[in-house]
């Protein structure tokens, strides 16, 4: 695995603190009515992508996901601007406004969404794994899944195939305690889901998703195994998340204290707290960060409120190949 340096701790506050900042940034706007329709907000579980980062090969290895969905692409090297201006639903978006919230998506960047049906990433994961095995690729594909998803039929298939199949996939459980406001106690036989890949005799194993560390160590022999044509691996990485599942979310399902306690253990002060005490910044230089990811934000903002909307014509554009389509009867 590469050092985990001063170069690391400083990357990974900075990213951190951009993905939370830039989330509760749209939280803002989307009680402005900026930004429409669902949001589903990351607050909470950043240490998982960072850690996954930090081990991934990003010109070779893909990533993909449900919808919670806008600072993974951010990660891989989208610009955030775009991110932004797909949830305001602006041309300049990633998907040109016509994806929103939950299906962000940069062929790219190897970021292939973004899924808005619940477990509806994961036999495409398989699928993408499946193809690189087939052609020769020696690259991995990381399938991240929320632990409601994990009660879906394809969950259990796509396992199955992993394993008959021998493919290079990593399936990442990201178990936030809560599928929408249901906890896994009350919809889980066992609430260790990790155990749930032993069934397929895929090597299954459990980190902390609140600690980089943690996860780039989970993750990184996962890769090396699939990268080397041992087959698939599945981690299921406790986090939490500190919003609700979505905006319209009341949270009557858990208490303001649970949430507290769940703060103490904040994968950013985790991370920064490391930084003060080896000294790799000064207050002052955190400081600089802190305005920096201010600023940059603000870019967004001014970036995706300055854009156009689509053109109503690449709706039909986007959705029908054929040109002189039957069924659309008027001009625009």
């Amino acid at each position: 695995m590469k050092p985990i340096t001063k170069k690391t701790y400083l990357g990974w506050y900075h990213q951190m603190l951009f993905w939370r900042k830039f989330e509760d940034k749209l939280a803002a706007v989307y009680i402005q009515q900026k930004v429409r329709g669902f949001l589903h907000l990351y607050n909470g579980q950043e240490a998982v992508l960072a850690g996954a980062l930090h081990v991934m090969d990003p010109t070779k290895d893909r990533m993909i996901t449900a919808y919670r969905n806008h600072v993974q692409p951010i990660g891989l090297g989208v610009d955030p601007k775009r991110v932004m201006a797909e949830l305001y639903g602006k041309s300049t978006g990633t998907s040109h406004g016509l994806g929103g919230s939950m299906h962000i998506f940069s062929k790219e960047h190897r970021f292939h969404g973004g899924h808005g049906i619940v477990g509806g990433q994961i036999p495409l994961g398989t699928g993408m794994a499946f193809g690189d095995k087939y052609f020769g690729r020696d690259y991995v594909t990381l399938c991240f899944l929320g632990d409601g998803a994990v009660r879906q039929g394809t969950f259990h298939e796509s396992l199955n195939l992993a394993k008959l199949w021998n493919l290079p996939v990593v399936y990442i459980i990201e178990n936030n305690g809560y599928a929408m406001g249901t906890s896994v106690a009350r919809t889980s036989a066992t609430q260790e889901l990790y155990k749930l890949g032993q069934g397929y005799d895929i090597p299954s194993i459990e980190s902390d998703g609140m600690n980089p560390v943690h996860v780039a160590k989970s993750i990184e022999p996962a890769i090396q195994r699939a990268r080397k044509g041992q087959g698939p691996s599945l981690i299921e990485m406790k986090t939490y998340r500190y919003r609700g599942h979505s905006m319209s979310d009341a949270q009557h399902y858990r208490t303001k204290k649970e949430v507290e306690e769940y703060k103490k253990i904040d994968p950013i002060t985790q991370v920064k707290d490391v930084i003060v005490e080896k000294k790799y910044a000064t207050e002052d230089q955190l400081k600089e960060i802190d305005h920096k990811v201010r600023s940059d934000i603000q870019k967004c903002v001014d970036f995706s409120e300055s854009s156009p909307f689509p053109e109503i014509s690449v709706m039909y554009d986007a959705v029908y190949e054929q040109t002189d389509y039957p069924f659309i009867k008027h001009k625009l």
